[in-house]
């Protein structure tokens, strides 16, 4: 009887460190694994690819931006789909392709989201430069802008 609590002891303990072992082989993998690139391109009030045309907005600074988005961003918004992903690690590739003012990007979680979901931002990007912004995605429902540029809050669905 003793032999046989001290097998299944064992067996036990096995699996526990087996399962736990497990846990951590999957990590590494999702930290070796290629981020997925999305590149986004930002002219003066908006990005150009959920938009999928030049608004050719002319714009000085952020100011021109607030009033041209209040006028017209909710209307425009209502033609975007949401950009749909997969869980996963994810690199953002921005480029200021002429506005003449630094910008930047936030994507982050929407309502209560806001505070559970991962989120990444940054600016100082120049006109005619790109910046890369990484981030590993978990499901739910996020809006990706620019304030610094003020842009719509365009929408992502991540699965």
């Amino acid at each position: 009887m003793k032999n046989q609590k001290t097998s299944i002891q064992a067996v036990f303990i096995f699996c526990i460190g087996f399962l736990a072992g497990s846990g951590n082989i999957s990590t590494i993998q999702a930290a070796d694994q290629e981020p997925v690139l999305i590149a986004l391109t930002q002219r003066g009030c908006q990005f150009l690819e959920p938009e999928g045309k030049d608004h050719q907005f002319k714009t000085a600074s952020a100011n021109d931006c607030e009033k041209i988005n209040k006028e017209s961003g909710k209307e425009r918004l209502k033609t975007v789909q949401p950009m749909k992903l997969k869980a996963g690690l994810y690199t953002f590739r921005v480029t200021n392709e002429d506005v003449p003012y630094p910008l930047g990007f936030w994507i982050r979680g929407v309502g209560f989201q806001r505070i559970t979901l991962p989120s990444v931002s940054g600016g100082g990007l120049v006109t005619g430069n790109s910046k890369d912004y990484q981030i590993t995605l978990k499901p739910g429902k996020y809006v990706y802008s620019c304030p610094l540029n003020p842009t719509p809050d365009y929408p992502v669905i991540v699965e």
